[in-house]
């Protein structure tokens, strides 16, 4: 019964759509259509679904009455109508061949041999090959290889459609109406959050976030109310073939319009308007606005990074540029406040011109609220350090002595303050220093250093370790 497509019924289009996208490359979307039901067995249809749905996520219930109907079996249909298919499936069958010899045309009558485009089953295993040519048996006999010219078939071969259908076989109790949600997940759908954060040159800042989405389903939704679920989902990944094509943006400008609410361990943003998702589309949505926002800028001497071992020799010592942060944090003090989902932060400042100039980006995880935000620029280009080892003794066989030295120079014209980052393993101890230190955790010792314009300090401690 499913195959036979004129007895199908099909269905309008939803009178209500609310879609959820996740940032992991999937949607779900939930529609309200109306069915208009026969009494007995019978095909329902519903065509403007998107080509990357995931057929075995489709669910489909009465809302008005879930009892007068009952769904005997579902099918997804996907072998759409196109000249490689219909001549794929008319491989066998008589065609007819229209081809130009010099000023005359030349029609051909007989059997299609082998469609344009073939792929077969490597006969010695492994991955399948494709081969382009077509061949025909002339009703006189002759085989023609790689024609050029038109072809005739006399009918479209049989279960080709023109879209993604679903398709329901359906017991219905009574000829009725009544409205049903229909429920899946289509790949093809994506967002991300990006964020501009431009400084004053103060100390203060101001952060826009947008959210970028990008529709590559094969479907589009006119007036849904849109959702985007921020949080890493567990799901089962299969491969699959995306289609690409040209994004069109589009930017709205305003405050943010989206409400933000806790949803189990993640977090939903529910766009407080209808949204037009168009397919291959990037659209753009104003996320959240943040202005005069205190900004920390640090700069971190981390000379050594992962594994130590100190009898290799001098690890760590020469030059070391320091790396620039700036951080801030995440609270409603700060003119903030809102969880902020991953993304890319670029970050602006004007020049004396009032030019905006690009100072770096990076990216950030999942942030919840009242947390800091660290933000890597690169690596500072007046102030400067050097480090050095200038001695080291065995105690014994398993523990040792060394000294170092870290000299800082600032050769900016604005005082900074520089942290130095001294890393060591196993159980160590420093047992003279040149100024106080803070134990950040097992391995780091933090020295800080302020720093006038053009001074220059050194930070000199010997430490003891032992294995």
């Amino acid at each position: 019964m499913i195959g036979m497509i004129a007895a199908v019924l099909a269905v309008s289009g939803p009178t209500q759509t609310e879609l959820t996208i996740y940032n992991q490359g999937f949607g779900l979307v939930k529609e309200t259509r109306k069915f208009s039901f026969r009494q007995g067995r019978q095909t329902i249809s519903v065509e403007d679904v998107p080509s990357l749905i995931q057929p075995t996520s489709v669910g489909i219930r009465g809302l008005t009455d879930a009892n007068a109907f009952s769904v005997l079996e579902q099918n997804y249909q996907y072998d759409l109508i196109s000249p490689q298919a219909i001549l794929n499936k008319s491989v066998g069958k008589r065609i007819r061949f229209v081809r130009s010899v010099g000023n005359l045309k030349e029609v051909v009558e007989g059997t299609l041999l082998s469609s344009p485009i073939a792929i077969v089953a490597n006969p010695q295993g492994g991955s399948q090959q494709t081969y382009n040519g077509m061949v025909i048996r002339t009703d006189d006999n002759r085989i023609l290889l790689n024609p050029t010219g038109e072809i005739d078939v006399a009918s479209v071969p049989e279960g080709l459609i023109s879209k993604p259908t679903l398709l329901w076989d359906v017991q219905a109790e009574r000829a009725h109406e009544q409205s049903v949600e229909l429920c899946y997940v289509s790949n093809g759908l994506s967002w991300s959050a990006d964020y501009v954060l431009t400084l004053d040159g103060t100390g203060g800042s101001d952060v826009q976030g947008w959210v970028t989405l990008n529709n590559s389903s094969g479907a589009t939704w006119k007036d849904a109310k849109l959702k985007l679920l921020a949080g890493d989902v567990n799901v089962i990944r299969e491969q699959i073939r995306m289609p690409t094509g040209r994004s069109l943006g589009v930017r709205l400008r305003g405050k943010t319009e989206f409400q933000e609410e806790t949803l189990f361990e993640y977090h939903l943003y529910t766009l407080e308007r209808p949204a037009t998702v168009r397919n291959r589309e990037t659209k753009q949505l104003s996320l959240l606005e943040g202005h005069g926002i205190p900004i920390q800028k640090r700069l971190v001497v981390d000379s050594i990074s992962g594994r130590y071992f100190p009898t290799e020799g001098e690890i760590g010592t020469g030059d070391v540029k320091p790396q620039v942060r700036l951080e801030f944090v995440n609270d409603k003090k700060s003119g903030l406040g809102m969880p902020l989902p991953k993304g890319k932060f670029k970050v602006y400042q004007r020049d004396k011109s009032g030019s905006v100039q690009l100072l770096g980006e990076d990216q950030i995880d999942h942030t919840p609220r009242n947390e800091r935000v660290s933000l890597v620029m690169g690596r500072s280009f007046d102030v400067v350090a050097s480090r050095k080892r200038t001695s080291f003794n065995w105690i014994k066989s398993n523990s040792w002595r060394e000294s170092f030295e870290i000299e800082v120079r600032n050769r900016s014209a604005m005082p900074e303050s520089v942290e130095v980052l001294e890393r060591h393993y196993g159980d160590w101890t420093i047992t003279s220093k040149s100024q106080e230190f803070a134990k950040l955790d097992s391995n780091t010792a933090q020295f800080k250093v302020d720093l006038l314009p053009n001074q220059v300090k050194k930070v000199i401690y010997t430490v003891e370790t032992k294995w």
